[in-house]
């Protein structure tokens, strides 16, 4: 489980939260000392340096956000880490698990555990944490759901479990935390939109529902993930989310190409927190409530570096990356790929209308941002979860351009559901086939039992990449490396190696 580079590196996880212990800790008279993180501190992380702007000032680590509010140890800042861009890198997990020999509160049975029966501290029962960085969910499934559902592999035997009393359905499904940070930008609570519990998609009401949304889910993350035997007051609730609205996290500097908010680009958490924003804005579907179209060059951060030249760490000239970085971007808003069988867009009407055609659209074509449409920040500005194939089961999968995708994952060992007595979206007229799911995890099916969000997930924020690896909803892209690969095979990007290099330089840049 653990190689040389872990056990080299055991020191860094408190060398890193602590880094600048005089200037990270102040203690006054009488009292215990308490962390402070000075804005746009610099963490270092896989390719650079990443770092979080505050826009209250200097990260002060006391209040609810840092407390233990439930019974087993949990904060938020548990899974929701500064040098991790307020999220939560394997690199963090594993440097935490052999610091504290498994006994630290992310590792809770309730969920820091392959199922919450595996109470021991042996890294083989919190698997799925160590290498994917997977927390796991239980859902429970609503009442006649449109579908019926079965663990067909099951490999820790909580896949499935129905109360003996009551009835009711409960799921596993495991899950990347999200970074509790550029909250400001999002169209959607967790990636199946379970916390969104008022609409985010006007303007007017944006900053009232997205409030009234975080503090719900902030009640519901203690409750559950913490274990709370007393509910967090209302007090406590809104100085979560109000420190959480405060925080912007991006990249601050690149080994190679030194900050990325020099020479004219607009890199860094500072110019993030800057970012124009509303619901809707630049919307794929023509949903902008300005008039305004869809503009599929919605990055923009590093078009002055495409002839620029300057200096990086250490006095070295730093063209190439930087060259790199801009051409990423433009291969981002331009490269064409080929749409097929995604949930969400190909069996989306609205598109169809768009394009003169009726669903299921067969395929068409699109960019990256055609679902990353949210300017510079990268989510898509109004709801729309897709699911591009990340969690099907490759065992099982017929499509061949999702299968070849798969196969270029470092795929985590989840439980594996069948899913009957929904209709294929994506049928030939007349056709009578049966048509059986085999996925991961439901999505959004699981919150609302509906066949046509079975699958679906939100694409989140893109940016603070670097930091906090692996990628997708469950963690089987280890790095951006195997990302760009999925995505090569799963829309016909035809990269070369050349360009997948600057892509993911790009991606780092975020």
């Amino acid at each position: 489980m653990f190689g040389p580079r872990d056990c080299a590196r055991v020191g860094s996880l408190y060398a890193r939260r602590l880094a600048g212990v005089a200037a990270l800790l102040v203690a006054s008279s009488g009292a215990a000392a308490v962390v402070v993180i000075p804005n746009l501190f610099p963490f270092l992380d896989p390719t650079g340096l990443v770092s979080t702007f505050n826009t209250a000032g200097p990260i002060v680590e006391k209040g609810p956000f840092f407390e233990s509010l439930g019974t087993n140890g949990r904060k938020c800042s548990t899974c929701h880490l500064a040098q991790d861009a307020m999220g939560l890198s394997t690199r963090s997990v594993r440097e935490t698990f052999v610091v504290t020999r498994g006994r630290d509160p992310l590792f809770a049975a309730v969920d820091g555990a392959n199922c919450p029966g595996m109470t021991g501290t042996d890294a083989a029962s919190h698997s799925l944490l160590l290498k994917n960085g997977l927390i796991r969910i239980p859902i429970t499934l609503p009442a006649n759901p449109g579908f019926q559902i079965r663990a067909v592999v099951d490999p820790y035997g909580c896949g499935v479990v129905t109360d003996s009393v009551t009835g009711a359905v409960t799921v596993s499904v495991y899950r990347r935390p999200l970074p509790t940070t550029n909250l400001r930008f999002l169209s959607t609570i967790m990636f199946d939109g379970r916390e969104t519990i008022a609409p985010l998609t006007s303007k007017d009401s944006f900053p009232v529902n997205l409030a009234t949304d975080l503090m719900h889910q902030a009640l519901d993350a203690t409750n559950i993930h913490a274990q709370a035997s007393v509910p967090l007051t209302t007090e406590q609730q809104t100085e979560i989310v109000n420190f959480e609205l405060g925080l912007f996290s991006a990249q601050l500097a690149d080994e190679r190409a030194g900050l990325l908010n020099q020479g004219g680009a607009q890199g860094g958490a500072r110019n993030l927190a800057a970012a124009a924003y509303y619901p809707g804005i630049n919307d794929t579907l023509g949903a902008d409530p300005t008039g305004a179209a869809f503009n599929p060059s919605g990055m923009s951060l590093y078009a002055a570096w495409e002839n620029e030249k300057g200096r990086g760490f250490f006095g070295r000239y730093t063209e190439q990356q930087r060259a790199d970085i801009a051409a990423g971007e433009k291969l981002f808003n331009t490269r064409a790929l080929t749409v097929t069988n995604v949930r969400g867009l190909n069996d989306n009407p609205t598109l169809a209308a768009a394009l003169g055609t009726t669903v299921p659209i067969a395929s068409f074509a699109g960019t990256c941002t055609t679902c990353h449409d949210t300017p510079n920040v990268g989510d898509h500005s109004l709801p729309l979860p897709l699911d591009i194939g990340t969690g099907h089961d490759a065992g099982q999968e017929r499509d061949p351009q999702i299968a070849n995708a798969l196969s270029q994952l470092s795929f985590p060992g989840v439980p594996v559901y069948e899913i009957t007595g929904c209709p294929n979206p994506f049928a030939a007229p007349g056709s009578t086939e049966p048509y059986v799911i085999y996925t991961t995890d439901p999505g959004k099916g699981l919150v609302t039992g509906n066949c046509g969000d079975v699958n679906r997930v939100k694409g989140p924020v893109l940016r603070g990449l670097a930091a906090r690896a692996p990628y997708f909803h469950n963690g089987a892209a280890k790095d951006l490396s195997e990302l760009i690969d999925f995505y090569n095979q799963r829309f016909q990007m035809n990269l070369t190696d050349t360009e997948k290099r600057q892509l993911i330089a790009f991606l780092n840049s975020l």
